[in-house]
């Protein structure tokens, strides 16, 4: 095996062809064209400087030059092609500048902007272990493209390319193309474009001196890329938006935030699979993130607090954490163990630190992890917070990072270990009624899902004398083999011991127990929708309390009508429970919920949960003296039923560009024999029906999957409305 120190380096210089013809209508040359954010040409740009400095990179222009440069700026060297006299003759163009350089040359086309980076750096590594005298990238496609066809011999060596204009019906059978990126030895090239005579219109094409250097028996390399998006080349303005839809699909592809090694914020705060995109780097930048955005404000003494859950390295991702933050001279609160998020949240608020963070990744499967991060009064940052966050950690480099040992950080006590347990449980304590759970004399089964919810769920509901029950209660990082969400399928086994048993209530929480789920005494999964109903009249008909309410627009418009019925306002926001909360707080609302699970109250904190939720629902039962199938009937009684459904669907790249845009260009004015009284595209896209009959269609922040929400009169009508939704978008 060849040693790895007597690998050649390889000497490369770039050029970028950009002489292209203005478009039909308009003065703007094609590759100066927007595509997204940049143009057509700032996407070939960014390929060749992430192999290249700006000294090294040469643009060839036309009659455009003015313009090109004036978009492009000055630390590039530009080559001006007088006369428009093919892609080769533009290359020759470098001969004069170039004529002592012996390196190679990677040369890119200015219209075709989509190729990925990992493939350019592709093409020059096979070029630099093959020691190869020309390498050029190559596709394997299905679908006929007038791109020339790669010729091989039996062994496998390129041996010619056959232009579509020569091919014969055999060669047009051939599936491998040359999709137009090379790197070849400037002398070589050089000569050749010298020795190669010009077409009858005076042209020399760079494909002719490509077949030029096969035939002459050089060593010719190729690197075959697998992305057919790839090869889109933009000459029409439909290529542009086949572009444009190519882009966007990228942004939406699974996995690419991981691979590009980026931090992405959801609805939740951040997520991702452990190893790939949660690692100990990103955990640490977005500490450095957080810990710059202190440091400007001049928060530094109001100090961070940090907690973490029971998932696979939360803790040490903690500390971690707490090493930047003292490195950055800012003092660190660590929880001594793993805690709720309600929990932290309240212990953020309590110590007005300058942020709370929570390593958690919720519900999601257990190969995930994340972090949560709270604001001083315990609500989650805001998206324009996020946002800002976001686009810092993902500009630093591990050099920018700044940290200390946390054993040095403990010993000058920058980083402090403490316990807010018993603070927790005696501020939900205080919202709940003990005595009255204690008179009632109440049998309760909880299943915290693996999770953290047993130990501050358990105080609470053994000082109230339940007699308490748990299952699931370990420590598992793998949740049992299954995502810890509190689902129907999830807690069958909760509901056999229920009825088998004779427990009043059973109860769940998710991994970091900020939602919930209940079971009633039938042993019948009650949903998060018919929850909220009954905590919202429980706390206006049983305890007197005044208040609208507060949902995401994926939560049953019940709501509305109890609302209605106590004079009350129901107020409507996007998905994401920091949209709750600030709702809550500007319209002083009695309570806020999602149907996703989380709920909180006025006077609580600023973030949904599982525990107080759990607590106020056992503190339901002992004071009305009824069950959960009885209490339901009676708000049933006030706002009539409505039936939901939800349904999730994997979302392809393609979907996620594709679904929206249809949506939004031709939203459909009935959904099967209902008509659309309405349509908002606030978040997502929501069909709103009359009679509080509605349907939403929404992306995911958290999981690449599609979801489908329907709720109406019928569990027929609700069927058939998913059904319709379903064939919309999969259509």
């Amino acid at each position: 095996m060849r040693k790895l120190e007597s690998e050649p380096k390889l000497e490369l210089k770039a050029v970028i062809l950009a002489g292209g013809k203005k478009v039909v209508q308009g003065a703007t040359p094609m590759v100066l064209q927007k595509l997204g954010d940049r143009t057509i040409l700032e996407y070939v740009l960014a390929n060749a400087l992430q192999v290249v400095s700006p000294g090294d990179l040469y643009v060839v222009v036309g009659d455009s030059q003015d313009a090109v440069r004036a978009q492009l700026g000055n630390e590039y060297h530009y080559i001006v092609q007088s006369q428009p006299l093919g892609t080769g003759h533009a290359v020759r163009q470098l001969s004069p500048v170039l004529k002592d350089y012996k390196g190679n040359l990677l040369i890119l086309y200015g219209d075709t902007p989509l190729f990925r980076p990992a493939s350019i750096r592709g093409l020059l590594n096979r070029h630099a272990l093959r020691q190869s005298n020309l390498t050029l990238l190559t596709a394997i496609m299905d679908k006929p493209l007038p791109y020339g066809r790669i010729i091989r011999d039996a062994g496998g060596r390129i041996v010619d390319i056959i232009e579509e204009t020569e091919a014969s019906a055999a060669v047009r059978q051939i599936h491998e193309l040359n999709v137009g990126a090379y790197i070849v030895s400037a002398p070589v090239i050089f000569a050749a474009l010298e020795k190669l005579p010009p077409s009858k219109n005076g042209e020399i094409q760079l494909t002719d001196c490509v077949h030029y250097l096969i035939r002459s028996g050089l060593r010719v390399e190729s690197y075959q890329i697998c992305d057919p998006d790839e090869i889109q080349g933009i000459n029409t303005s439909k290529d542009l938006e086949q572009a444009e839809f190519i882009l966007q699909k990228r942004l939406f592809r699974p996995r690419r935030e991981e691979e590009q090694n980026q931090v992405s914020f959801g609805t939740g705060g951040w997520r991702a699979i452990i190893g790939e995109g949660f690692t100990f780097h990103n955990v640490r930048r977005l500490s450095q993130a957080l810990a710059n955005e202190i440091t400007r404000r001049g928060d530094e003494k109001r100090g961070v607090l940090i907690g973490y859950d029971r998932r696979f390295l939360s803790n040490r991702a903690g500390e971690a954490a707490a090493e930047v933050f003292a490195g950055n001279n800012i003092p660190v609160t660590l929880l001594s163990e793993d805690a709720p998020t309600p929990l932290i949240t309240y212990a953020t608020a309590m110590q007005k630190a300058a942020y709370g963070l929570a390593f958690t990744a919720s519900h999601n499967p257990p190969d995930w992890n994340g972090l949560k991060v709270f604001r001083s009064d315990g609500s989650l940052l805001l998206d324009d917070e996020t946002a800002q966050i976001q686009a810092e950690t993902n500009r630093l480099t591990l050099d920018e990072v700044i940290k200390i040992d946390l054993d040095i950080a403990l010993e000058r006590s920058l980083v402090r270990r403490s316990d807010f347990t018993n603070d927790y449980v005696d501020a939900v304590e205080s919202l709940i009624d003990l005595e009255v759970i204690r008179r009632a004399g109440l049998k309760v089964i909880v299943d915290p899902m693996y999770g953290v919810g047993q130990l501050t769920l358990g105080t609470i509901l053994t000082e109230a004398r339940c007699r308490v029950t748990f299952i699931h209660e370990r420590h598992n990082p793998l949740f049992g083999g299954r995502s810890p969400a509190p689902n129907l399928e999830a807690l069958r086994l909760l509901a056999t011991h229920v009825v088998e048993d004779h427990y009043d209530l059973g109860l769940a929480t998710d991994g970091d127990a900020d939602r919930i789920a209940i079971v009633d005494e039938r042993g019948e999964y009650i949903t998060i929708n018919d929850i909220l109903l009954l905590v919202y009249w429980y706390m206006r008909e049983i305890r007197g309390e005044r208040g609208g309410v507060v949902r995401n627009l994926a939560t049953t418009h019940l709501l509305d009508r109890l609302a209605a019925h106590y004079g009350e306002q129901c107020f409507e926001v996007p998905v994401g429970f920091k949209h709750i909360a600030s709702a809550m707080v500007a319209h002083n609302a009695l309570l806020g919920g999602e149907s996703s699970g989380g709920l909180t109250i006025r006077g609580h904190i600023l973030g949904k949960d599982g525990i107080f939720a759990s607590a106020l629902i056992v503190e339901m039962l002992a004071r009305t003296h009824e069950k959960i199938s009885q209490l339901r009937r009676r708000v049933y009684d006030i706002t009539g039923r409505l039936y939901s459904l939800e349904e999730s669907i994997p979302a392809t790249p393609e979907m996620r560009v594709a679904v929206p845009r249809r949506l939004a260009q031709t939203p459909p004015d009935h959904l099967g024999a209902y008509p659309v009284v309405k349509v908002s595209h606030a978040d997502g896209t929501k069909f709103y029906l009359g009679d509080d009959n509605w349907a939403l269609v929404r992306f995911s922040g958290t999981e690449p999957i599609l979801r489908l929400f329907v709720e109406a009169e019928s569990p027929e009508k609700a069927a058939a409305l998913i059904q319709d939704l379903r064939e919309f978008v999969t259509k």
